[in-house]
């Protein structure tokens, strides 16, 4: 099985190279697969001498600065909200969890919208609303951690409930401020925001996201044994040597600070981590040390591809990422549904 993974993994990482470099070169002004790569190589030391430089100044700035950044930041937000969900879904054993059931993604949204109709946190700047909605998020889920704790122990029961609640009242604080504006631009960006885009990625605000998400993938991926155990059930977890109450916080910590920092920059974009943990199991098994990094790479490739269909299909507007998502999502979901013998109970 390790060759057949470290063979389907490197399958799988040549299908994300080739579906970004497609991405970058799809637009309004189209550019070859060869540019692409001079312009990203001749971006890298000791090699970019070699590099002959025979594109345009524009041609560098639509590859460099435009829709690399762009690109990227689509693989890591799909990656990262498909080992988020994955994980989410093993700590409550439940497969219809989402790395939002903690109320992360309402959070951010009442951050957003503060920034965008009442202009909250303009000191920052181009910075605000990224560091807005990262700020409700956290509120979100020390609101959700508070309530779930029982004796100093983590429910899981009273964690479900508690997400559902703190997501019912933040979406309530956000439609109360958007049905007190009256700036018609504004109640679009915000809807724009909650559907989710990737078009504010810069080189600058990709470095907090890339980073968390690779500090969070291999301490999962180290824990993969735990992650395992989890689906076992409680007794057995503990039974196996599992310290059950601090790895629940960790794993909890560890999915928010990666699901809030990705929704910070990239809006609330639905079903990824709901639906790419489901496809990488039906293809590679329940065991989290396959799940875990095929999840990010089917992730990456998921809302690299979901991105460049949403700059080009009602092109030259720009659709929402997350009607893409939604669009393929809804009938995958609903293939889950109709499938003999499917059950969507605890430890499924």
């Amino acid at each position: 099985m390790n060759k057949k993974f470290m063979l389907f993994s490197f399958v799988l990482f040549m299908v994300l190279i080739v579906s970004m470099t497609f991405a970058v070169m799809v637009g309004s002004v189209s550019v070859t697969p060869l540019y692409v790569w001079k312009v990203i190589l001749s971006k890298i030391p000791f090699i970019q001498n070699s590099i002959e430089q025979d594109w345009s100044r524009s041609q560098e700035i639509i590859i460099w600065q435009i829709r690399a950044p762009r690109v990227l930041l689509a693989a890591i937000v799909g990656a990262g909200l498909a080992i988020a969900g994955a994980a989410i879904q093993a700590l409550v054993r439940n497969s219809i969890a989402d790395p939002y059931i903690l109320g992360i993604s309402s959070g951010a949204a009442v951050g957003a919208t503060s920034v965008i109709i009442l202009g909250a946190f303009s000191f920052l700047g181009i910075y605000a609303l990224s560091v807005s909605a990262f700020l409700g998020s956290l509120l979100a889920i020390a609101l959700v951690f508070f309530l779930s704790r029982v004796g100093g122990r983590v429910s899981i029961f009273r964690l479900l409930l508690a997400g559902m609640a703190v997501s019912f009242i933040l979406t309530a604080i956000s439609n109360f401020i958007l049905m007190m504006s009256k700036q018609e631009g504004a109640l679009k960006a915000v809807m724009f925001w909650m559907l989710g885009s990737l078009a504010g990625a810069k080189w600058n605000n990709i470095v907090i996201p890339a980073f968390v998400f690779l500090v969070v993938f291999g301490l999962l991926w180290l824990h993969y044994r735990n992650l395992n155990l989890l689906l076992l059930g409680e007794e057995a977890a503990v039974t196996l040597g599992v310290n059950l109450q601090q790895f629940r916080i960790q794993l909890i910590l560890l999915v928010s600070l990666l699901t809030g920092v990705l929704v910070a920059v990239s809006g609330s974009i639905g079903f990824v981590g709901l639906i790419i943990p489901h496809i990488v199991r039906l293809i590679v098994g329940s065991n989290y040390k396959y799940v875990i990094p095929i999840s990010a790479l089917i992730g990456g490739i998921f809302l690299v591809w979901a991105d460049a269909f949403a700059r080009i299909i009602i092109a030259p507007q720009e659709m929402p990422i997350g009607i893409i998502t939604a669009f393929c999502g809804g009938p995958f979901f609903i293939w889950l549904l109709r499938r003999n013998n499917y059950s969507f109970g605890e430890g499924d």
